[in-house]
């Protein structure tokens, strides 16, 4: 049906609406007219969907509807930022640090830790590249290469080691990783830039502290004793790991291996050979999967605590 000015405008014309549809489209499209730049699409199906609503409904609900749809495109635009700050991608634990710093924006919810979720998983702007690490998908052509290709072995390891180490810092932990490691690239910085430990702590004797510092990542308590030794196993053979372990017996840690899922069935049949009877109980499997949905909590729960202590 031919618009109501004849000039061909098709589906919607501005003449079709009465003047209080007129004032409240225009009033969303002046409140978002600084994103109209980055996001003329989304704007331009905002405002379709608006003079539908506005056309059949009454006009308090109409305007309900308007103040909803500005509202998360505002959150979207906040990931948005958050993630452009950071080269184009972000960790899940840091847009719940950041995105809800955005000025300007109105987040109008009690779980917007859910609310971020659900935004980076719209294949129009975002994709994710591992577990808990999301990317804006106009940015993936400038992304470091091993993001957006398949992982080196290497970086996946650091990927990991680097997910652990903030885990223990949410956790109040003090996170130590091997000096040969801290150069290692995690999402654009050094390993070394997140630890608070430099140097090993000399808990016991040289030569055990010596087999500590080559462990992947230590968590130290308050008073600076191991509580987890973890070793961060992509492809390599998890004997190795297990064998640290046991030097290390004798202190009351958690020893913990984090691999792939897929590899959980081996870790098995290693631990529960003879030779690490005395480990055994104390040793964990963790996957990778599991390691960033407890940084996602963990970092969630940070969030809301710094919430509360500016109340």
């Amino acid at each position: 049906m031919p618009c109501a000015c004849g000039a061909g405008h098709g589906r919607f014309c501005w003449r079709d609406f009465s003047p209080l549809s007129q004032a409240v489209v225009g009033a969303a499209v002046e409140f978002e007219k600084d994103a109209v730049a980055e996001d003329l699409e989304l704007l331009a199906d905002f405002v379709a969907d608006v003079a539908v609503s506005v056309a059949s409904a009454s006009s308090a609900s109409a305007i309900e509807v308007t103040h909803g749809r500005l509202r998360t495109m505002n959150q979207r635009q906040a990931v948005i930022e958050v993630m452009r700050q950071n080269s184009g991608y972000a960790t899940l634990g840091l847009l719940y640090k950041e995105a809800l710093k955005v000025p300007g924006v109105t987040w109008g919810t009690r779980t917007p830790f859910k609310s971020i979720n659900r935004i980076v998983q719209d294949p129009r702007y975002f994709f994710r590249i591992r577990p808990g690490l999301w990317a804006l998908k106009d940015s993936k052509n400038k992304l470091p290469p091993d993001l957006i290709n398949k992982p080196r072995p290497q970086s996946e390891h650091s990927y990991y080691q680097g997910l652990l180490v903030e885990l223990g810092n949410l956790r109040r932990q003090q996170t130590f990783v091997p000096k040969q490691d801290r150069r290692r690239d995690f999402l654009g910085k050094p390993l070394g830039s997140i630890i608070t430990v430099d140097d090993m702590y000399l808990f016991t004797y040289h030569e055990i502290v010596e087999s500590a510092a080559r462990v992947d990542v230590v968590w130290f308590s308050e008073r600076r004793f191991p509580s987890e030794f973890i070793e961060v196993e992509n492809t390599t053979d998890m004997h190795g790991a297990l064998l640290k372990f046991v030097t290390l017996n004798p202190f009351h840690a958690v020893f913990r291996v984090v691999a792939p899922a897929a590899r959980k069935r081996e870790f098995e049949s290693k631990v529960c050979h003879p030779s690490f009877d005395s480990i055994a109980k104390r040793t964990k499997f963790t996957s990778y999967d599991l390691v960033a949905d407890l940084h996602r909590k963990a970092s969630e729960s940070a969030a809301l605590e710094h919430e509360w202590a500016d109340v």
